[in-house]
């Protein structure tokens, strides 16, 4: 089915992606890169931190394995996952060691059950090793002193966290699932908080594949989340979609611009801002009028909420990835030929998935300070 160049291929690009998350895990767990001189990231580290790529990586391979599998069995013709090494290391930057993996889809697909098969498959499957992962991690936490091997400082009585402001201090955010297994699964005594889950390689896997899975269950577009949707919502899966956009937009915007600015920074701004949102809806089905409309009342909304509470802020983080659905992949979903309703499996399976993005996903995932 595959020829041996397309195996070469993405078996290069997975043993690429797994080196990189390996150094990047290296940076996250342990301080350590292979480009200081002061905490280099020899062999010995290298080991260690394959005990974060390796669960992460997994997870990856497995929601992919997922989507292609299931293409193979309603024969739609899919190209094999494609792994995206990232290691930001070289430039001084904090990476992840990937932007991810990808199938890509070469035929048409003619049904709307196989839409929706190929698309609940992944997210269900990579969920399934998560949660296993997790559950590993919070029930297999080192000792409390295990911090001190990372943070050598902690251990002196006169260091005050934070007093060094040229760190930069990464808290992760909590989502509904991570909490609860925090809260009936950890030892207390063990648990680091959130600016610490770095340091631990299972918790950190497993963090990381519940974040990716939340941002492949958003119910938008041709995301695995807008096939699930389009399944179970014929009818009214375009409005789902349009305002599950519209939202989370909304959301990654709130206080981006704050009206207590100066006046000649908000003048700049403002247009800038609202040309970005327009550009969001490009691929929306709207008419160029109604893109200005709600770009501008999107704007014009964020923008009164927080002049009456100026505290209110959303994610930021969030505003590259609707730009790249907004933009690039679109919002709505395509036509199909056999429109057949979902059975009542798929459609306990698609409620699944809903309740999974429920409590996978994190309003703030990564907080920097």
């Amino acid at each position: 089915m595959y020829s041996t160049k397309e195996y070469l291929k993405h078996g290069l690009l997975f043993v690429l992606t797994l080196i990189a998350t390996t150094l990047a895990g290296g940076e996250w767990l342990f301080g350590r890169s292979i480009l200081s001189s002061e905490r280099p990231l020899d062999w010995e580290f290298f080991l260690r931190s394959l005990h974060f790529s390796i669960p992460f990586i997994g997870i990856l391979l497995v929601h992919e394995l997922g989507h292609l599998f299931t293409s193979i069995h309603h024969r739609v013709k899919s190209s094999l996952p494609y792994f995206i090494p990232a290691w930001l290391g070289f430039i001084g930057a904090p990476s992840i060691g990937t932007f991810g993996a990808i199938i890509h889809m070469k035929s048409f697909v003619s049904s709307r059950r196989k839409f929706f098969d190929i698309g609940v498959a992944g997210p269900l499957a990579g969920f399934v090793l998560a949660l296993f992962i997790l559950i590993y991690g919070f029930t297999n936490l080192p000792e409390a002193d295990f911090i001190y091997e990372i943070h050598p400082e902690y251990a002196d009585p006169n260091y005050v966290h934070g007093e060094n402001e040229d760190a930069m201090d990464l808290r992760l955010g909590y989502n509904l699932l991570f909490w609860a297994m925090e809260n009936t699964l950890a030892d207390p005594e063990k648990m680091p908080n959130m600016s610490e889950v770095i340091h631990f390689p299972y918790l950190f896997a497993g963090y990381l594949a519940l974040f990716f899975t939340a941002i492949n269950l958003l119910p938008i577009g041709q995301l695995d989340g807008g096939h699930i949707i389009f399944g179970l919502f014929p009818k009214n899966h375009k409005r789902i979609s349009f305002g599950a956009y519209t939202t989370f937009l909304f959301f990654a915007g709130l206080g981006i611009i704050n009206p207590q600015e100066e006046f000649n920074y908000l003048i700049i701004a403002l247009p800038i801002y609202v040309g970005f949102v327009y550009i969001c809806f490009r691929k929306s089905g709207l008419s160029n009028t109604n893109k200005w409309t709600v770009a501008l009342l999107i704007v014009a909304v964020q923008y009164s909420i927080v002049s009456a509470f100026p505290s209110v802020e959303g994610y930021s983080g969030w505003l590259f990835f609707a730009f790249l659905i907004g933009r690039v992949l679109g919002i709505n979903h395509p036509e199909v030929m056999d429109p057949t309703p979902l059975t009542k499996n798929q459609k306990i399976l698609g409620w699944l998935a809903v309740f999974l993005f429920i409590i996978c996903f994190t309003p703030q995932p990564f907080i920097i300070k």
